[in-house]
């Protein structure tokens, strides 16, 4: 394990409180795909792809449990990246970071290329006109203070969560028949729970697998909050319990309102279930809400993806991993060169979207769906390695359940996603070439690592508190 320097710079902005984080932690991760990828899963594995999200959701919320113990023990801006550098040296911090830095600029490019070409359809404009005054406007919220970002995201995330509630209460009311016009099927489309057996309950996991993502979010952001440890440990609890409500509350009533041989992929927001299904309750103008819901989701996401690159970038400059004109921080203690590159990027990943050879945007996008698989697993063994350090320091506000045999279940169950991910052909080269990928980082920081003339900094104490007494 490395031993960090104390040597502080100067620090990021902490404007950002329990609720920013919070609301943040739940909005990353309800995006688009839940509003039009949902029947996909159900169509696969029926009504048992409910067994699907509980298989990912509990995953997904060890995995974060796991995260939020070192964030609430050493909030860094760097996050997992920098905790596996703690763990394991620079070649996986510079690995780790990079890869979800990648992965996060190309999904950047795809959110504001969706919100554009739906905002285009409204004005009667092409598309990119709308999504460039979009990136104008997040241009100018991410570079003022951090707090102006967390009220963006905050209120964006408040507009979701309130309409996947009413999703939530207006189909239970169609459920039990409080809708005059419309009857309901009830349980019927229950009696057949899992029509493709095994298989298809196999193929409905890894289509719903990643839709936690995001997340993760919450602990780069937690750097920037007013009490860092305390926040984030009230945050990850808060998030990972109500997103499984969420998820599993929305699938629950799709699966049960619609048959499983009538959904898949929905291409617009007319097609969503969810539109569908209020469709049912008589709910004028649904398709433009619906689509409105859509946009907000996109754009709340490219929003928190550009602030957690750039935040990624400030950590890296600081860690001799990118160029040091990325520490310079403006008036408002905003990583302003950060900022703006991870905007240049996202406009090169627009532009690739629009005009690269399709086979390039394939094999980039192949790379970004195994991303999160190498993330957790790093999450996972970094908190296996970095636990006895942090209890001995006695700074555990957050702690994983059953050490260390929950922590290395999970990391098994990680491991297994990507031998199902294997053994699926569609899903076969997100694998390999993530695998590639990753090998190839690694290397390279392990040479950045033995040329680095600077003494490691952890951004994990460029600010520092009091640590509360561990529960």
């Amino acid at each position: 394990m490395t031993t960090p320097s104390t040597g502080s710079p100067a620090q990021l902005g902490h404007g950002l409180k329990t609720r920013h984080l919070t609301m943040m932690g739940l909005g990353s991760a309800i995006g688009a795909g839940l509003f039009l990828g949902t029947g996909v899963g159900i169509n696969a594995a029926g009504p048992a792809v409910l067994l699907s999200y509980i298989v990912a959701g509990i995953l997904v919320v060890f995995v974060m449990q796991m995260l939020g113990e070192m964030a609430a023990a050493r909030p860094a801006s760097g996050s997992f990246a920098t905790y596996a550098r703690m763990a394991f040296g620079n070649w996986a911090g510079f690995s780790l970071g990079w890869l979800y830095w990648f992965m996060l600029i190309m999904v950047m490019g795809a959110e504001i290329t969706g919100a554009g070409a739906i905002m285009g359809q409204w004005f009667g404009v092409p598309g990119w006109i709308p999504g460039l005054v979009a990136v104008c406007l997040f241009t100018v919220v991410n570079l003022a203070a951090v707090r102006g970002f967390g009220e963006f995201e905050y209120w964006f995330a408040f507009i979701k969560v309130g309409v996947l509630v009413l999703f939530l209460i207006i189909s239970a009311g169609l459920m039990f028949n409080l809708f005059p016009n419309y009857e309901s099927p009830g349980l019927s489309n229950y009696s057949d729970f899992m029509p493709n057996g095994i298989s298809g309950l196999a193929v409905g996991l890894l289509a719903v697998a990643f839709a936690f993502g995001g997340i993760e979010i919450v602990t780069i952001a937690a750097a920037e909050s007013e009490k860092p440890s305390e926040s984030i440990a009230a945050a990850v609890r808060a998030v990972i319990w109500r997103i499984s409500v969420f998820y599993l509350g929305s699938v629950f009533f799709i699966a049960a309102l619609l048959p499983p041989s009538d959904l898949g992929q929905a291409e617009s927001a007319e097609e969503s279930p969810f539109t569908r299904i209020l469709g049912f309750a008589e709910i004028p103008g649904v398709v433009l809400i619906m689509e409105i819901v859509i946009v907000i989701a996109l754009l709340s996401a490219f929003n928190a993806q550009i602030y957690a690159t750039s935040r990624l970038v400030y950590s890296f400059s600081h860690q001799g991993y990118a160029p040091k004109v990325f520490r310079k921080l403006s008036a408002g203690r905003v990583p302003i060169f950060a900022v703006v590159s991870s905007l240049v990027f996202a406009f090169i990943s627009v532009a690739l979207q629009v005009w690269g050879p399709a086979n390039l945007i394939n094999i980039l996008f192949n790379a970004v769906g195994g991303s999160l698989l190498v993330i957790w697993a790093m999450i996972t063994l970094s908190s296996i390695r970095l636990r006895p350090v942090l209890e001995k320091e006695g700074k555990l506000l957050v702690r994983m359940w059953g050490y260390p045999v929950l922590p290395w279940i999970t990391f098994f169950l990680v491991v297994g996603l990507g031998l199902l991910m294997l053994w699926d052909e569609s899903a076969r080269l997100q694998v390999v070439t993530v695998a590639i990928a990753f090998a190839a980082l690694s290397l390279l920081g392990w040479v950045v690592g033995k040329n680095r003339t600077e003494p490691d900094y952890d951004d994990s104490l460029a600010r520092t508190e009091p640590a509360a007494p561990a529960n």
